[in-house]
């Protein structure tokens, strides 16, 4: 089974990725700590790596194709990323986008982070916005459409044990005689 979790920084992607893969039996690979351990490895805090890969496009493309090359050649996992659930195209059995309110989201960055909150909000905002303007410009991905997701969840509203509670209910009540199909992945294109 391949899951694929997305959402906006501090939504409890993570989290709750990596609760489920253990509450599953499933392996759990994070497009964030991909993308942070790239950044460490330039020298760079997340929010610079950011704005260094909106003048190299390279920079995306790389962690894009290395997490689409996972999503399409495993069925055993939990995948968690931005974009985890477009780069899986039609091989995630599930795909599921988290959100909670800005606010509340800054307040987990910087408890993570160990940094003040505003700090937190203003460069979790100026990340969501580096992100969707390359989202669009490399594969015209509106990163604020989620018509392609099976289910969208604000994590503020359950504790992490109980929302995992909540997505393997989801998951354990699927029926696959009742499924009319996925949500297609359309018009996009991917530039490796």
């Amino acid at each position: 089974m391949l899951i694929t979790v997305s959402g906006p920084p501090g939504s409890g992607k993570s989290t709750n990725a990596a609760g489920l893969a253990d509450r599953l039996g499933l392996d759990h690979v994070s497009g964030g700590d991909i993308f942070r351990e790239m950044a460490a490895e330039h020298g760079m805090t997340p929010v610079e790596f950011n704005e260094f890969a909106e003048e190299d496009p390279q920079i995306d493309r790389d962690l894009d194709h290395r997490l689409h090359e996972i999503a399409t050649g495993r069925d055993d996992l939990v995948l968690e990323s931005r974009l985890a659930g477009w780069l899986s195209a039609d091989h995630a059995d599930f795909r599921f986008w988290f959100d909670a309110p800005v606010s509340i989201r800054a307040e987990r960055i910087a408890e993570r982070e160990g940094k003040p909150v505003d700090r937190a909000k203003a460069e979790t905002e100026r990340r969501e916005a580096s992100e969707k303007k390359r989202y669009r410009e490399y594969y015209d991905i509106d990163i604020d459409d989620l018509s392609i997701y099976d289910a969208a969840y604000n994590t503020a509203r359950w504790g992490p044990e109980a929302f995992i509670d909540v997505l393997a209910a989801t998951i354990d009540a699927y029926d696959p005689v009742s499924d009319e199909g996925k949500a297609p992945i359309e018009d996009v294109s991917y530039d490796f």
